[in-house]
């Protein structure tokens, strides 16, 4: 296949996971505001998606530099290890998307990164310091998701003490409306950047980028908008997994959960860590229902989503690996 339309194709597949990552992680971004019954489920996407997009005129592309060059050594990278890690990631998107599992699209991707990149070269390209970064964001995001929302909800009950409920529950409705734009505004800032990265290191690998690893404009834009147009799909089967199985919401429980699970994620993307939105999220819905009650919170629903965050390292990784040798046999074939 000549290298440029073999390079546009991955380019094409990669955005396909972009959208399907938007539509997989839609539930993140709207399962509060869904299930307190602040905004319809129709119109809530439509808010997610375009904060989804505005999210390349706020954060820096910190989290893009370290897939792109930060999981594996980019002087390895081939078309055959792209195809792998986006294979590999979008397999188990589909898979657990069709079985209403909010695992981890971020973590899927570097998954299917590092088992192609280990395929191909074994140990030798691993950056493990980004390596390392990435998988403690996997235990660092829910918890201090958690404790955010957690303290959060100390916070505002203590100043709301003396009002009304009806007071509060108005006024928390319309602060829904900030915690649930700030939360789709973290969503797109980090996921999406993630295939910018994807999309950068290929173009690098084909000498695109003048020598220099960088990520063009029209890569952040185009990434952007197919995460913004995935989320505009919406993640149905998800949202009532998110959104009330694991813990009946109010509107100053969804408030305090989509505030703590932002700053969360705020904060790891301006370090340029790619962590989880389904992770924060569940660890802050986790902590508003835990400060309510411990027996509140339906622990074995989110032991079962804790155990889909668990597998889907190795499960992508595994996938990846099968993806770039499916690739090598087909470059042998044509061959």
């Amino acid at each position: 296949m000549d290298p440029f339309v073999l390079l546009v194709f991955l380019v094409i597949v990669a955005l396909a996971f972009d959208f399907l990552n938007g539509l997989h992680d839609a539930a993140n971004s709207i399962a509060t505001i869904v299930s307190t019954r602040v905004l319809p489920a129709n119109y809530a996407v439509m808010w997610a998606a375009f904060f989804n997009f505005i999210a390349f005129l706020v954060f820096p592309l910190h989290v893009a530099n370290t897939v792109g060059k930060g999981i594996i050594d980019p002087a390895i990278i081939s078309d055959a290890v792209i195809f792998g890690a986006l294979g590999g990631a979008i397999t188990w998107n589909v898979l657990t998307w069709m079985l209403g599992i909010p695992s981890s699209s971020s973590h899927a991707l570097i998954g299917g990164l590092l088992g192609a990149g280990l395929a191909k070269a074994g140990l030798d390209p691993v950056v493990w310091a980004g390596v390392l970064k990435t998988t403690a964001g996997i235990v660092i995001s829910p918890t201090l998701g958690f404790m955010l929302a957690l303290t959060l909800v100390l916070i505002v009950s203590w100043l709301f003490l003396r009002s009304t409920p009806s007071f509060a529950d108005s006024a928390f409705r319309k602060l829904q409306f900030v915690s649930a734009s700030l939360f789709s505004l973290g969503h797109g800032g980090n996921d999406a950047q993630k295939t910018m990265g994807i999309i950068a290191v290929l173009l690098y690998s084909h000498g695109q980028l003048g020598g220099e690893f960088h990520v063009p404009f029209w890569v952040v834009i185009t990434c952007q908008a197919a995460m913004g147009l995935g989320t505009l799909m919406g993640g149905w089967r998800i949202v009532h997994t998110m959104g009330s199985r694991i813990t009946r919401l109010s509107p100053q429980q969804g408030f305090c959960a989509e505030t703590g699970g932002a700053i969360a994620l705020f904060f790891f993307t301006n370090l340029g860590v790619p962590v989880s939105t389904t992770h924060t999220i569940t660890g802050s819905i986790v902590g508003v229902g835990a400060a309510r009650r411990m027996s509140a919170v339906r622990w074995n629903v989110a032991g079962r989503i804790v155990w889909a965050w668990v597998i889907t390292l190795p499960a992508a990784a595994l996938m990846g690996a099968g993806f770039y040798f499916l690739a090598r046999l087909g470059d042998r074939l044509v061959g």
